[in-house]
């Protein structure tokens, strides 16, 4: 087959894979059309079989990672531990809207920075509804807030988004070099999102609450839940200072919690585990494969020594126009191809860590433009469904609009300076 016509296989059958994968065609599940697509590359020769397995094998450190987030998120969930702190955050704005807008946010900025911001979409948004049921409120201006912040706060720490991982992979830099890098620029995305976000919905905001809602008290196995969880945030805030992959400490943290939980109380952790959302791991399985198909190619080779001869003449420049392109790739292909894709470039060619920096800026923070742009979001939106709530990708495009831009600039402008 001619290098040309193969090469534009690939292409195609890569971006119609990423399209069935955010679109999500006679709702059948994402990890089927990307898992699907790997396999078509790889049984008509498009890729060899053990480039395939490599690119699968190379990705281990992320599916320890979500497996342990995961697992630790359905335990806090089942246990009660996020809608305890809900509820908290409710009968401490003593009727203010404005005021549970503040703890919903703060409580937020703490979920996704040392527990993920997948953590935040799939667990902390059925709390807040509920809480904002028993606090006769209208969802949706707090619900919101779940959306946003899981994006805003992700590039934090390395553990607070997936995506971290698979940008910077086995070249993860120290935990010192990661806040020289990333401190001023996320509090930058964190304040500018929370500013314009209340703006936005300050005349929901004005509402008055219900001061009736009653606390319920924290069970002992939320406790043991939330010190796992501190101690695994600990282990890895070590792990990061050591430059240590990230995967299996997370795996093994969510693990040893899960198992002391469940042997303290006397029951099987089967109902923990049978919840989990497993479709994630062959999802980005069958997206490592996509991207090191694209890869061979020579495209992203080609991508990565035009953005190198940027930077050698101007490497502001060269991570502003970084920042941006990821952001806007993002909310046209979703993150985590997109995150891929710019973890490949440091591969291929070695870029100044200012622009490393913007790409994974660009690949967290951009998909807060559109419902589609992040795995994030499209748990938020599955996860507000199931509670009967709808937004349309008009609305949320709507207020991405306003949320997005300025959060994106002021951080990248915070990184070259």
């Amino acid at each position: 087959m001619p290098v040309f016509n193969a090469n534009l296989l690939v292409w195609t059958v890569s971006a119609i894979a990423t399209g069935c994968v955010i679109w999500r065609p006679w709702r059948v599940p994402e990890y089927v059309w990307a898992v699907g697509a790997a396999l078509i590359l790889t049984v008509f020769g498009l890729i060899p079989v053990h480039i395939a397995l490599k690119a699968i094998v190379e990705g281990s450190d992320v599916y320890l990672f979500l497996i342990g987030m995961m697992v630790l998120a359905e335990q806090a969930r089942q246990e009660g531990l996020f809608d305890w702190l809900a509820r908290y955050a409710v009968r401490h704005a003593k009727g203010s809207g404005q005021r549970l807008f503040d703890l919903v946010f703060l409580v937020g900025i703490l979920v996704t920075i040392f527990l993920s911001n997948d953590a935040t979409a799939v667990v902390l948004t059925p709390a807040v509804y509920a809480a904002c049921k028993a606090a006769k409120a209208e969802p949706l201006p707090y619900l919101f807030i779940c959306a946003f912040i899981a994006n805003a706060a992700s590039f934090a720490l390395p553990i607070s988004n997936p995506a971290n991982l698979v940008v910077f992979g086995s070249q993860m830099p120290p935990l010192s070099e990661w806040l020289s890098h990333f401190t001023l620029p996320s509090l930058a995305a964190i304040g500018l999102t929370y500013w314009v976000l209340r703006l936005a919905q300050r005349k929901q905001l004005q509402q008055p609450l219900s001061v009736t809602l009653e606390m319920q008290h924290l069970s002992p196995g939320a406790r043991l839940c939330a010190f796992g969880i501190v101690m695994t945030g600990a282990v890895l805030l070590v792990a990061s200072a050591l430059n240590l992959q990230l995967g299996l400490p997370t795996f093994c943290a969510g693990a040893a919690t899960t198992g002391l939980i469940h042997l303290r109380q006397r029951r099987s952790p089967l109902p923990v585990l049978r919840h989990v959302a497993w479709s994630v791991i062959p999802l980005v399985a069958g997206l490592f494969v996509l991207v090191e198909a694209v890869a061979q190619t020579g495209l992203i080779e080609t991508m990565a020594h035009a953005l190198a001869s940027v930077a050698r003449h101007s490497t502001t420049g060269a991570s502003l126009a970084a920042g941006m392109i990821t952001a806007i790739a993002s909310n046209l292909m979703n993150n985590l191809p997109a995150g891929l894709i710019a973890g490949s470039l440091g591969k291929v060619v070695e870029l100044p860590g200012q622009t490393t920096a913007a790409l994974l800026i660009g690949v967290d923070l951009g998909p807060n433009l559109s419902i589609t742009g992040s795995l994030a979001t499209l748990l938020w939106l599955v996860a507000i469904r199931r509670e009967g709530e709808h937004v349309s990708a008009l609305r949320f495009l709507s207020l991405g609009a306003l949320v997005m831009p300025p959060a994106l600039a002021g951080s990248l402008l915070m990184l070259t300076v």
